[in-house]
């Protein structure tokens, strides 16, 4: 099985003692000089007057622009240690048995507009980078991964599933194609509210990484969209829905209530 997920916006900081990313020592090191290009054209738009503008956050992000300036020499830590957003906090990695914690340590792969893909034990330091951004040198940066990352991710997903917890915004740096398409599922949550059904944002996050965890600590691996369904059904109402036309993804409707806990948290 392989398992996407995003990225988080909210990241802990590796303790000062920790040494810097080392490039070559990330997974798959065939997108080394990628990485490398992009890590240069963050540090030089990190300085520049209108960076904030260039990386299109607001001023209270200031100082995390101004961080990715030492990035090369940033301390680093674990991915899995380092995310620390919504979904990260409840996907709960460190709390995870030890088989569901090798599990992920070899189903999960983190989309990042830095680093292309990472594995959870990858270690790299915080920064502030999106994958919506235009980069200058480099342009949009899910155009930039996209040609990119179809070779190492189509050779990751195999023969087996694959489930896709990202944003459409990450999506767009891999969007799998082909006979990966036709066992890949992406999971989508929806609330509903006295019958009617609404699409959920960004408590969405709060889910998926609820699903991720799911089926990291289940005994039985799903194998196929169907199997998918019935792992997941057994803590939320959800409901399958093949590919539009062949080539597509399936989609996966988790269903909250308004009671829902994800949704309180909102």
């Amino acid at each position: 099985m392989l398992v996407l997920l995003p990225p988080s916006e909210g990241k802990t900081r590796p303790g000062r003692r920790r040494g810097p990313v080392s490039l070559d020592a990330l997974s798959w090191p065939e997108l080394t000089d990628a990485r490398s290009r992009v890590l240069s054209a963050l540090v030089e738009a990190s300085g520049r007057p209108d960076a904030l503008d260039v990386l299109g956050v607001g001023a209270s992000l200031a100082a995390d622009v101004e961080a990715n300036r030492t990035l090369h020499v940033a301390p680093s830590a674990p991915a899995g240690e380092v995310y620390s957003g919504v979904l990260y906090d409840a996907l709960a990695l460190t709390g995870l048995s030890p088989a569901a914690r090798r599990r992920a340590n070899r189903w999960l792969v983190v989309t990042s507009a830095l680093w292309g893909v990472l594995r959870p034990t990858d270690r790299i330091p915080t920064y502030r980078l999106s994958m919506g951004t235009t980069l200058p040198g480099l342009g949009p940066l899910a155009g930039y991964w996209r040609p990119l990352l179809d070779e190492p991710l189509t050779a990751a997903a195999g023969r087996g599933l694959v489930v896709d917890l990202r944003s459409t915004t990450y999506q767009a740096a891999w969007t799998p194609t082909g006979p990966v398409a036709a066992r890949t599922v992406a999971v989508r949550v929806l609330r509903e509210t006295q019958g009617r059904r609404t699409v959920v944002s960004h408590m969405a996050k709060h889910t998926r990484g609820q699903v991720c965890r799911v089926l990291l600590e289940s005994e039985r691996e799903a194998r196929t969209p169907r199997d998918l369904a019935e792992v997941v059904g057994r803590r939320w109402r959800c409901e399958l829905v093949p590919p539009a036309q062949p080539g597509r993804t399936w989609t996966l409707d988790v269903v909250i209530d308004g009671s829902d806990e994800a949704v309180a948290g909102a």
